[in-house]
C-alpha cells in the first residue's frame, strides 16, 4: 500500500533517487573488489603527494643553481634517496614529478576518451558511408604501430608539455571507439531505441538520451585502463629524449638517469624510485579499471 499522505515527488527528484541508488550500488559492489580497493589507495596516495607537492618539498630544490648536494651521492640522513647529477633530492624530484605524470596521463586520457567516444558512437549507431568512414579511419590507426607513431608525432610537434598531451591523446583513443561502437551496435538494436523512433525522436536526440548514458559504464571503466597506458607512454617519450626539458616528471628523472650513467655508476637511488612510482601507478589503475569493468560489464557479472 501507498501512504496517501506522502509528499508526491517530481520526475526530476525521482531520477535523482535512482541514480544515487545506483551509485550506491557500484560502490558497494567495487567495495567488495579487494585489488579495485588496493589500486584506489594507492592511486589516492600519489593524488595526495602530487596535490601536497608545494607542503612537502620546496620548488626551489628543483632548481639546478641552487643545489649544493653531492654529486649523485648515496641516500643519507639529509637526503633520504640520494641526489642526482646536479645535487638535487631525488625525493624532491620524485615529489614533483608525481605532478607532472599524473597531469599527462589525466589530460591525455581525457582527448583519447572524448575522440574514441564520439568516433565510436558515429561508427556504431549511423550506417552507410558516415559508418564505413569512420570505422575505416578507426582501423587505419589500429594498423599503424602506436609507439613508432607517438614517437613521430612527437618529433614533428617538438618537445613540450602540451605537444606531449596531444601526442598521447590522438594515437590512443582507437580501442576506445571499437569498444563503444561494439557497445552502440548492441544498444542500438534494442527496444527503447525503436519506441524513441516510432515517437518521432531524431537520431542525435536517441544518441544523447539513450545510447550515450549506457554506454558511458564502459567509457568510465576504460578510462581507468588508458590512464595507466598514457602514464607509460609519457614515461617512454621521456626517456627517449622526447618529453618536456623545463618540466620534472618521472620518466625525465629516468632519462637523465640514462645519460648520466646511473646504472653503470651504482647509483640506484636515481633509477629505482621513479620506476618503482611508475609501476605502482600503472598497476593501481589496471587494477580499478579491471574492477570496474567486472562491476559494470553485465556478462562478466553474470559469470560470477
Amino acid at each position: 500500500m501507498t501512504d496517501i499522505g506522502a509528499p508526491r515527488l517530481s520526475t526530476r527528484q525521482l531520477a535523482r533517487r535512482r541514480r544515487a541508488a545506483s551509485y550506491r550500488r557500484t560502490w558497494k559492489a567495487f567495495a567488495a573488489k579487494r585489488s579495485g580497493l588496493v589500486g584506489l589507495g594507492i592511486l589516492v596516495f600519489f593524488i595526495v603527494v602530487a596535490l601536497g607537492a608545494p607542503v612537502l618539498a620546496s620548488s626551489r630544490g628543483l632548481d639546478v643553481t641552487l643545489a649544493n648536494g653531492p654529486v649523485l651521492g648515496p641516500p643519507s640522513s639529509h637526503y633520504v634517496l640520494g641526489t642526482d647529477e646536479n645535487g638535487r633530492s631525488v625525493l624532491t624530484l620524485l615529489i614533483w614529478g608525481s605532478r607532472i605524470s599524473l597531469f599527462v596521463g589525466l589530460a591525455a586520457t581525457v582527448i583519447s576518451m572524448v575522440i574514441g567516444t564520439l568516433l565510436g558512437l558515429v561508427s556504431g549507431y549511423f550506417g552507410g558511408w558516415i559508418g564505413r568512414i569512420t570505422f575505416r579511419i578507426t582501423e587505419w590507426f589500429l594498423v599503424i604501430p602506436f609507439l613508432p607513431l607517438a614517437i613521430a608525432l612527437a618529433a614533428v610537434l617538438g618537445r613540450g608539455l602540451f605537444n606531449i598531451v596531444i601526442v598521447i591523446g590522438v594515437t590512443s583513443w582507437p580501442s576506445t571507439a571499437l569498444l563503444i561502437r561494439s557497445q552502440t551496435l548492441s544498444i542500438k538494436e534494442r527496444a527503447y531505441i525503436e519506441r524513441a523512433e516510432a515517437i518521432g525522436a531524431g537520431r542525435w536526440h536517441q544518441m544523447g538520451r539513450h545510447v550515450l548514458p549506457n554506454v558511458m559504464p564502459m567509457v568510465f571503466a576504460n578510462t581507468t585502463l588508458t590512464v595507466a597506458a598514457a602514464v607509460l607512454t609519457e614515461t617512454t617519450l621521456s626517456f627517449l629524449g622526447l618529453g618536456d626539458p623545463t618540466h620534472t616528471s618521472w620518466g625525465t628523472m629516468l632519462d637523465s638517469a640514462y645519460q648520466v650513467g646511473a646504472i653503470t655508476t651504482g647509483s640506484w637511488w636515481y633509477v629505482i624510485p621513479p620506476g618503482v612510482c611508475v609501476v605502482l601507478v600503472v598497476l593501481a589503475f589496471t587494477m580499478i579499471g579491471q574492477a570496474l569493468e567486472e562491476v559494470l560489464n553485465p556478462r562478466l557479472r553474470a559469470r560470477q
